[in-house]
């Protein structure tokens, strides 16, 4: 039986040991730093940082893999008439920094702490700037209600956090981000991790194989690199 061991970076190499390396809980490494480029490698061989303050940088290539196909989106008639209200006005990346924040702080059910720590705080704020981490917001009487933040790279999305202050904030705006996508041409949406709130949206399990082939296929389209404030300005 082959021996499955957690890898150990070495800050001064950028590169990942094969994903099918991975312990059977998806962790493949620790280690290494979080520069933009490391995190952007990651993201591209299919793996993702994921750890607490309290623990090393972890490196994550889980098997399954939770992901969502836009084109299997689930729109229920009770969230298409939340939708049709205009309750919400939904924005794209005019509010990264506080998305980011409000993803850090908020209190999870089950969970100590934040996963977002300073440094990742910092380095997603980097990729933002340069043009690849994109967020959601979602506005009550202008108030920031809820949103979420993630990473485009070719026709791919990696969702990375959300955060909700008022019923069905978040999922009007993980509905309208993925459908935007769906009409931009963005085929998978990267869940990391299985939720009973995302599953109801219409996301499943795939095996880590099918995910990195869909990667590797995916990569290959143009990114949609810059601000993505204009999508919400746009006709359906």
């Amino acid at each position: 039986m082959r021996e499955i061991r957690i890898f150990k970076l070495d800050k001064s190499e950028l590169r990942f040991p094969p994903v099918d390396l991975a312990n059977k809980d998806g962790i493949l490494a620790y280690g290494g730093d979080l520069r933009t480029e490391r995190i952007m490698l990651a993201y591209q061989k299919g793996i993702f940082p994921w750890y607490s303050e309290e623990t090393p940088i972890l490196w994550w290539a889980p098997d399954p893999r939770f992901v969502l196909f836009p084109e299997d989106l689930k729109v229920s008639k009770s969230m298409r008439k939340v939708l049709r209200s205009n309750e919400f006005k939904i924005t794209f990346d005019t509010a990264f920094h506080e998305v980011l924040r409000n993803c850090q702080v908020m209190p999870r059910d089950g969970q100590d702490g934040t996963w977002i720590t300073a440094e990742l705080f910092d380095a997603y704020l980097e990729i933002h700037q340069k043009g690849f981490a994109h967020s959601v917001e979602v506005w009550r009487e202008g108030e920031l209600v809820g949103g979420l933040f993630g990473v485009s790279l070719g026709g791919i999305y990696f969702g990375e956090s959300m955060f909700s202050k008022a019923s069905n904030a978040s999922k009007a705006g993980f509905i309208t981000l993925v459908q935007k996508m769906h009409q931009k041409g963005i085929q998978l949406v990267d869940c990391q991790v299985h939720t009973n709130h995302l599953e109801s949206l219409g996301a499943k399990h795939i095996s880590r194989d099918h995910f990195t082939h869909n990667l590797d296929v995916l990569l290959e389209a143009d990114t949609f690199k810059g601000s993505w404030t204009p999508w919400a300005k746009e006709e359906a």
